[in-house]
């Protein structure tokens, strides 16, 4: 177990009695010695912990400790090293560089263990190769995030080609696919537009009419997607 790990351990510990706990329970339960317990809670106190007792007594985390932003479990570094090692290996190359940059950043300001833990991660992501439509992603997520309207020509499984003004608000990505879900002005409805099948797309000036936010909460309702 990493340092920065029993840390977080210790605080975890803490959080779930309201009474103090003795240095020796928390020893026992970490299965380390009561020195590296002192030390721990010395080094915690440092770090902005209100925890109040002493050697022989106790010690208890008064309410309203907030963990630092950065002191991740071990499971949680490897959740974004995978996180970031997939988005980095796919075709979008603007989210790609994205992904290689927070993981950068997160590494910067992690403990030295933790930066190990991260640098070194066995955790591999096999590269995407392009595919049609990939080259527009960054054209989609771009609408998204700014609540634009999209001019498209898609093309559906017959091959019938139509013209639609959408308003993309979630982008999926599928084992083998990339999704649209927009409202579509021409069929007044929500609708679905697989990326491979967009034969062209104009990004607009034109705003919605609606909050993205509340247009993804009625989508969610009628999929019945529930809230991640």
């Amino acid at each position: 177990m990493s340092r920065a790990q029993r840390l977080l351990d210790v605080i975890q510990l803490l959080r779930t009695h309201r009474r103090p706990v003795a240095a020796c329970r928390l020893a026992e339960e970490l299965g380390v010695s009561l020195r590296t317990i002192y030390r721990d809670i010395e080094t915690l106190k440092g770090q902005g912990a209100h925890i109040d007792g002493e050697a022989g007594i106790g010690y208890v985390l008064r309410p309203g400790f907030m963990l630092p932003p950065l002191m991740f479990s071990e499971e949680e570094i490897e959740a974004l090293v995978l996180g970031g090692r997939w988005v980095a290996a796919q075709p979008d190359e603007p989210l790609g560089k994205a992904a290689h940059n927070a993981l950068a950043k997160i590494a910067a300001v992690l403990p030295d263990d933790l930066q190990r833990s991260l640098e070194t991660s066995g955790l591999m992501v096999a590269r995407r190769h392009p595919a049609a439509g990939d080259a527009e992603l960054p054209i989609i997520r771009a609408a998204i995030r700014t609540e634009r309207k999209m001019r498209i020509t898609y093309s559906d499984e017959r091959d019938n080609r139509t013209n639609r003004t959408i308003w993309p608000i979630a982008l999926g990505f599928f084992d083998r696919i990339r999704m649209v879900a927009a409202w579509c002005e021409s069929r007044g409805d929500y609708r679905h537009f697989r990326t491979d099948r967009i034969l062209s797309i104009t990004l607009t000036e034109r705003r919605y009419p609606r909050r993205r936010t509340d247009l993804l909460r009625e989508w969610r309702q009628q999929e019945c997607i529930g809230e991640h």
